[in-house]
């Protein structure tokens, strides 16, 4: 694939438009009691748009599977500050579909995947550099080591089909990036992170991008499943409130896509859709929810990727 044609957009979006629709009807199906479920299509005046969809029921308190299409001739100051050769006038073209599942039970954890290609563009729609980038990443509320390791073990089986080295790159690369260095802690036990990866060619590449969403939807439906009607005290529920303010400090401070999206006039109800629905940051921290806190951090500080 040398030229970005309309045949070959189309094509590449329709690929990203069935991961969506997949993640959507799997995380719709956790709901057993009620659901809300919601669909908006968006356009952006620059170039582009997307479709965003919002899940809300008795298992996923919050959810958003959102797919993007974006272009521009000015490239996000965001998507220069990473090492590459591009240049700020250079047009782009950026394709991508992101995920946030916030569930109700705190034994559940909070879970996140993204897979993107971002495509710079020259004269004659041809291609001048391209990469992909993406992974997913688990938030626990609650030390269980168990599906801890059963998130990584299912991480390091899809990628080694790629490429043996990629696991342990991934994963370190996630550890590092999912980190709030005001708080000296990780925001969860970690999982795999890429970027700017060329893998063989596009149509290869576009094939791990869909295996990476392949293996994050099945390996939550299993940590979900397994946990979904655990009992949980007010304690419980508390932490878990407490414990997301971290979510929101981590998207508002340090994330890149959220960066991205900002800067390059992207949908705002679409990109702040990764933050939880309740959250609390207490003034004053009850002795119980720091006990809780304790034990959580050093358990989700490990180098998991060392365990595997």
């Amino acid at each position: 694939m040398n030229k970005l044609n309309k045949t070959n957009l189309t094509l590449i979006e329709s690929r990203f438009k069935s991961v969506q629709r997949n993640i959507d009807k799997k995380l719709n199906s956790f709901n057993k009691k009620s659901s809300q479920r919601s669909a908006d299509i968006w356009t952006r005046k620059q170039g582009g748009g997307g479709k965003s969809i919002s899940i809300n029921g008795d298992v996923i308190e919050k959810a958003a599977v959102n797919f993007s299409s974006i272009s521009g001739n000015k490239l996000p100051a965001s998507s220069l500050a990473i090492k590459s050769k591009l240049k700020a006038s250079s047009k782009f073209h950026a394709i991508g579909v992101s995920v946030i599942s916030h569930p109700l039970n705190p034994y559940c954890p909070t879970s996140h995947m993204n897979i993107r290609i971002f495509l710079e563009v020259g004269k004659n729609s041809t291609i001048n550099n391209w990469w992909i980038g993406g992974g997913f990443d688990l938030t626990p509320f609650v030390v269980c080591e168990k599906d801890s390791l059963l998130w990584h073990k299912e991480a390091k089986s899809t990628l080694d089909e790629f490429n043996k080295t990629y696991y342990n790159k991934f994963a370190k690369n996630c550890d590092q990036y999912f980190a709030l260095p005001h708080r000296k802690e990780n925001r969860g036990i970690g999982g795999i992170f890429f970027d700017q990866l060329k893998h063989k060619d596009i149509a290869t590449s576009l094939f791990l991008l869909e295996k990476t969403a392949e293996s994050y939807v099945n390996t939550y439906e299993k940590i979900i499943l397994a946990n979904e009607n655990r009992k949980f005290s007010k304690d419980d529920k508390d932490f878990q409130l407490y414990r997301r303010g971290r979510y929101v400090e981590f998207n508002l401070l340090y994330d890149r896509g959220t960066k991205f999206g900002i800067e390059s006039n992207g949908r705002t109800e679409s990109i702040l859709a990764s933050l939880p629905p309740f959250v609390t940051w207490p003034s004053s921290v009850p002795s119980r929810i720091k006990t809780k806190d304790k034990k959580l951090i050093k358990f989700i500080n490990k180098s998991w990727s060392e365990r595997i």
